[in-house]
C-alpha cells in the first residue's frame, strides 16, 4: 500500500468512526461488504505481547526485527513488574503477518523463560500474538492470517503454537486463560503426559527456552489498569484481588471483563482486559470498580491504558479518562494514531 493510499484509507476509517457514533457495530462487521478494490487496501492491527519488560535494549531489538515495508509502529510499552512489553503495529495483512513472525523469532532468540519471572501469566517469549481487523477485512480473515503466522513461527524458529479465540481449532482453546493454564513451567510438563494439552502446530514439546506462542484473531481489546490509593502492602494487594474477582465476568461480574489483582510498580493494581467495550463501556466498568473498591475500603488513585483504544471507546470528559495521567488521544486512540504512526527504533 502506497503512502498516499494509506492516508486515504485512514481518512476513510476516521470518517466512518465519526459517522458510526456510540451505537455502531465493529468495523469488521462491515468488512465483508467492502469492494474487492477496498479489500486490497485492508488494514490489520497486531498486538504482540513479549515476556520482557525490564530490558529495553532487548525490546528495541525485537521491534527493529519487526520493521517490514507496509507496516507501521503505533505504540509500545514496557512494564518491569509484569515483565512484559506490548507492541502495536498495523498495515497491510501480509506485511503485518511477516512483521509478527519476525518479532516472534527475535523474541525466541533473546528471551529465556527458564530465567524469566513476572506477575503476568505467560507461556512463551512471544507470548500472545493477536490479529485484529481494522478496515476492509473481516475477523474470519484475520483468523486465517493467524493460522499462517503460527505455521511460519513453527517452521522458521521451532516455536510451537496454540491458536485461540477466532483462530481456535477447538472449543477448549477459544479462551486464552485455558490455553495458558499452568504457564510455561506447568505446560511444558503437561504436554508430555496429556495429548489434549499439546500445541496445534509443532511440538509436542515446548521450545526449551522460548516456550510456545498463542496466536489468534479477535476484536478490539482494551487493556486497562487501575491503581488503588494505597501502598502496595499485602493487605492492599488482597483488596485488589478481591475487586478483580468481583468485576471479572468469570466471577459473575461484567460481561467481557478479565481481571486480576497484582502488585505493580510498588502499588496494588487491578489489571483488566475489556473484550467487548460496547457491551461494557469504560464508564460503566470504572464506576463498578469504584463501587466495589469502596466496599472493600479502597479508593481509585489513577488508571492507565496499555496499547491503544478505538475511537468509539474514547469518552473525552469521562472520569476514567481524567484519571489517566497525560492521556493524549492523538497518541492513544487507534484511528488517530494510524494517521501519525511512530518512528521505528
Amino acid at each position: 500500500m502506497t503512502v498516499e493510499r494509506w492516508d486515504q484509507r485512514v481518512s476513510q476509517l476516521l470518517n466512518r468512526s465519526a459517522d458510526q457514533g456510540a451505537s455502531a457495530g465493529a468495523e469488521s462487521a462491515a468488512a465483508a461488504s467492502e469492494s474487492s478494490n477496498a479489500a486490497s487496501d485492508a488494514i490489520v492491527e497486531c498486538v504482540p505481547n513479549f515476556s520482557e519488560g525490564a530490558d529495553r535494549a532487548k525490546v528495541t531489538e525485537i521491534m527493529r526485527a519487526m520493521r517490514v515495508p507496509g507496516v507501521h509502529l503505533l505504540d509500545y510499552s514496557l512494564d518491569a513488574d509484569h515483565n512484559r512489553s506490548v507492541v502495536t503495529i498495523a498495515g497491510a495483512p501480509e506485511a503485518v503477518v511477516e512483521a509478527a513472525v519476525r518479532g516472534a523469532g527475535k523474541a525466541a532468540q533473546l528471551i529465556d523463560l527458564t530465567r524469566q519471572s513476572g506477575v503476568h501469566p505467560r507461556i512463551g517469549a512471544a507470548d500472545v500474538i493477536p490479529f485484529v481487523p481494522v478496515s476492509g477485512i473481516a475477523l474470519v480473515q484475520c483468523a486465517v492470517l493467524a493460522r499462517q503466522a503460527g505455521l511460519a513461527i513453527w517452521r522458521r524458529f521451532g516455536v510451537p503454537v496454540y491458536f485461540y479465540e477466532a483462530a481456535a481449532s477447538r472449543p477448549d482453546r477459544v479462551n486464552l486463560e485455558d490455553v495458558r493454564r499452568g504457564q510455561f513451567e506447568g505446560l511444558r510438563k503437561d504436554v508430555l503426559r496429556d495429548t489434549r494439552r499439546q500445541p496445534d502446530v509443532g511440538g509436542p514439546e515446548l521450545h526449551p527456552s522460548a516456550g510456545a506462542s498463542a496466536v489468534g484473531a479477535r476484536k478490539f481489546l482494551i487493556a486497562y489498569n487501575i491503581y488503588l490509593a494505597t501502598e502496595g502492602t499485602a493487605e492492599a494487594v488482597s483488596r485488589a484481588r478481591a475487586i478483580a474477582k468481583e468485576i471479572r465476568a468469570s466471577g459473575g461480574g461484567l460481561f467481557g471483563v478479565k481481571a486480576m489483582g497484582v502488585l505493580a510498580n510498588g502499588r496494588a493494581q487491578v489489571s483488566m482486559n475489556i473484550t467487548d467495550f460496547q457491551r461494557t463501556p469504560m464508564t460503566r466498568l470504572h464506576g463498578a470498580v469504584q463501587e466495589i473498591a469502596a466496599r472493600h475500603g479502597a479508593e481509585i488513585a489513577e488508571g492507565e491504558v496499555i496499547g491503544l483504544i478505538p475511537e468509539l471507546a474514547y469518552e473525552p470528559n469521562a472520569e476514567w479518562v481524567r484519571q489517566i495521567k497525560q492521556f493524549d488521544p492523538e497518541e492513544k486512540v487507534l484511528e488517530r494514531r494510524l494517521r501519525r504512526p511512530m518512528d521505528w527504533p
